[in-house]
């Protein structure tokens, strides 16, 4: 199924519909956002975004950010660490230490790093997704845009819930709840739990038929409120989290041909250890308020604590009459430590002018070792190690102000000024060999660089409740350290920052008495000195520096729908042509003729220019659509039934843009849900399933060469297949 059966689809839900206007129909609720650090209705703020409430996370069970479904928002995933794109830009995960073009905020608190928090949809409010770059309010490492996860607070009366689920598919139980309410008169808590324990979806035969990935996660969330009048508040949250997970998502196939990527594996345990990941982390914040006359001084601290190691074990496929021997492996233990502070004064809103400004300072301590071995028919047994180490420094302060022309017309304008310092340490070693590949080298330098972030915005009612508004703004990302490719020195260790620039115009309305909601939004984003990391396979490792330009054009549109009582259709479709503009020096791609780039000529690859060619790991098409309809049964029942639906067109994931191994083809994947509750909601039963059609897809190929491999062949990381389970809850 591709992805334009999804549009056909659209349309026809939306003709179902219609055919049924007869019936009464309800007005679509106001969705509360704080995008611009104010409690706003989505519909009024000049941002492209979605916001995805916990109810459709919780609906068919999300629990990472390549189970979101964001149009122009995707995720690749090469070495294990999820990168978030969007509108075509993120950093990739070969390197380490990148920070994260889009920036993730948790309840306020930066995490730049993946697995700060392995487990972030849980126990939420919502969360937003803001397109294009925020320099002002999320401003560390927004240049492409940012997430804001928003956990649910404690709650005024006494409630809690608890779910359980058993996954048939992949074989194991989860279960999660809450409990919340009133201490005292100025005291709340609300303590949340998640526990997970799935087999996984790749069969490894070297492994005795053992399901990878398998995952065990195990949550604790505890959220303190104290509020004793109405001038000042302070809300603390601590949190826990344990991944632990065996086995690898990797498979392998033939580099010609086209990907063919399957659900069946064959390694086993090498000498760096047994494949998986295993993640311990800790975090905390605390967010205060308090009133000083007509003034809001608000203060975000936040620590944030994670140790990691992740195991690769390369498929070698099962040949006959034998086992290869173990050829390919890896290991990353890393470290992570973090503290941040950030203090905001804000005026009162609604006056002539609206203002904001503030000043933020993070400290940062990341170390990343890594290990790889191979096992080299001819030549032997090799193991290499590298040591990379990381301190940051960072401090900006920013502003924003809203000068209310009139009733109808609004000007945003705002400025950040950012400055990083960073010192990093590389070091190599063979611990057995020496590998006749990889030259033993160090580097060590520092970096120190500032960064101005400014936006203007015009924003105009050109009617009750449809708004219109355009806006100009720049995003950075912090230069850094090559962290974990060999052969590394000081003339290749380090690499500037990116800049990037945003035009962008956009429509927000609420049409229908309120029971149709429409938005759109025309964008284009242009990158300079944009980061990259991409594999080479004759020299078998990874080139990570700066692309010059990069430009990203598109159109985003959203939709809401409550054509008759009790059903609510939802669609959301995205355009994007993403593109270098200029790229000097780059590595060879897999479609480029040897007359136009010979990888074996270091010549050649120096005059190589890949302007005008696409980037990897994007699509130009993507759009999501979900289907609700609750029937009123007899005795108070609801029968409440979701259909979803989300694709993408066709798409690079191979750093080399190879047709034949590293072009995932277009596809569309459907959920479904039928759950039965009462309809005052203090229990239900559903039925779930995940990717019902069983489309398998990769979130990331390469080409793993020989002699580094007995025998050249292609490796994907293969998506889940279907799952289905059964859940059950009880509210109280």
């Amino acid at each position: 199924m591709n992805v334009r059966i999804l549009f056909a689809t659209t349309m026809l839900a939306g003709g179902l519909a219609t055919a049924t206007m007869a019936q009464e129909a309800t007005s679509i609720g106001e969705v509360v956002v704080t995008a611009q650090k104010r409690a706003e209705n989505v519909q009024e703020v000049p941002i492209s975004m979605e916001v995805v409430s916990a109810q459709t996370i919780e609906d068919f069970h999300s629990d990472t950010f390549r189970q979101l479904s964001v149009p122009n928002v995707n995720v690749g995933n090469i070495g294990g660490n999820d990168v978030i794109y969007i509108r075509g830009f993120g950093s990739p995960s070969q390197n380490y230490s990148f920070d994260q073009a889009v920036s993730l905020y948790v309840d306020g608190v930066y995490a730049g790093r993946s697995r700060q928090f392995m487990a972030p949809f849980f126990d939420l409010q919502r969360v937003e997704v803001l397109r294009g770059p925020q320099g002002a309010l999320f401003g560390k490492n927004t240049a492409a845009g940012a997430i804001s996860i928003i956990s649910a607070m404690p709650t005024r009366e006494f409630e809690g819930s608890v779910t359980g689920v058993y996954n048939f598919d992949e074989k194991g139980p989860g279960a999660w709840g809450y409990v919340s309410g009133p201490i005292t008169d100025s005291l709340g808590i609300r303590l949340a739990a998640k526990l997970l324990d799935k087999d996984g979806y790749v069969e490894n035969l070297g492994q005795n038929g053992r399901d990878e990935v398998t995952n065990k996660q195990a949550l604790v969330r505890g959220i303190l409120r104290y509020e004793p009048n109405d001038v000042f508040d302070y809300t603390g949250k601590v949190e826990y989290s344990q991944a632990i997970q065996l086995g690898n998502a990797t498979v392998a196939g033939p580099v010609t041909g086209g990907q063919q990527p399957k659900l069946t594996r064959f390694t086993t345990d090498g000498p760096l250890g047994e494949a998986g990941f295993d993640t311990f982390s800790w975090n905390v914040a605390g967010t205060g308020n308090l009133q000083v006359g007509d003034l809001t001084l608000v203060s975000v601290s936040g620590f944030s604590w994670f140790k990691a190691k992740h195991v690769n074990d390369f498929d070698q496929t099962n040949p006959a009459g034998g086992v290869f021997p173990h050829t390919v492996s890896n290991n990353y233990p890393e470290r992570f430590q973090q503290w941040s502070q950030e203090f905001r004064l804000q005026s009162p809103g609604g006056e002539r002018l609206d203002w904001i400004v503030g000043a933020y300072y993070d400290n940062q301590q990341y170390m990343v070792d890594q290990y790889n071995h191979y096992g080299i028919a001819g030549l032997g047994q090799f193991t290499m190690y590298s040591h990379f180490k990381q301190q940051a420094e960072s401090w900006s302060v920013f502003g924003q102000g809203t000068f209310n022309v009139s009733e109808e017309l609004r000007l945003l304008g705002s400025l950040r000024y950012s400055h990083t310092s960073k010192r990093g340490d590389f070091t190599t070693k063979s611990l057995r060999g020496p590998f006749p590949f990889r030259p033993i080298t160090s580097a060590r330098d520092n970096i120190s660089e500032g960064n101005v972030d400014p936006s203007i915005t015009v924003q105009y009612d050109v009617a009750p409740r449809i708004m219109v508004y355009a806006t100009y703004g720049q995003g950075s990302k912090s230069g850094g350290f090559v962290s974990n490719t060999y052969g590394t020195t000081n003339a290749t260790f380090t690499f500037k920052p990116e800049k990037s620039e945003n035009f962008e115009a956009g429509v927000k309305s609420t049409l229908a008495d309120g029971r149709l909601v429409l938005n759109a939004a025309v964008y284009k984003t242009s990158f300079e000195d944009l980061q990259v990391s991409t594999y080479n396979s004759n020299v078998q490792s990874y080139i990570v520096g700066n692309a010059a330009e990069a430009s990203s054009t598109g159109i985003e549109g959203s939709a809401v729908w409550n054509p008759i009582r009790n059903l609510t259709v939802t669609a959301n479709g995205a355009y994007q042509d993403v593109k270098y503009d200029d790229y000097p020096g780059a590595q060879c791609l897999a479609t480029q003729p040897i007359s136009e780039c010979n990888p074996t000529v270091p010549a050649s690859v120096a005059a190589n220019n890949l302007k005008g060619y696409p980037l990897p790991n994007i699509s130009k098409w993507s759009g999501t659509l979900r289907v609700q309809y609750v029937a009123e049964l007899p005795n108070g029942l609801n029968l409440t039934t979701m259909l979803a639906a989300n694709g993408r067109s066709k798409h690079f994931n191979s750093d080399d843009q190879s047709i034949e191994y590293g072009l995932q083809e277009g596809y569309t994947k459907l959920d479904g849900r039928i759950e039965l509750a009462p309809a005052d909601g203090p229990w239900h039963v559903a039925l779930v399933g995940t990717n019902l059609t069983d489309e398998i897809t990769t979130s990331g190929s390469f080409r793993l060469p020989a002699p580094i491999a007995p025998v050249t062949r292609a490796l994907y990381w293969v998506e889940p297949g279907r799952n289905v389970a059964i859940e059950a809850g009880v509210k109280f």
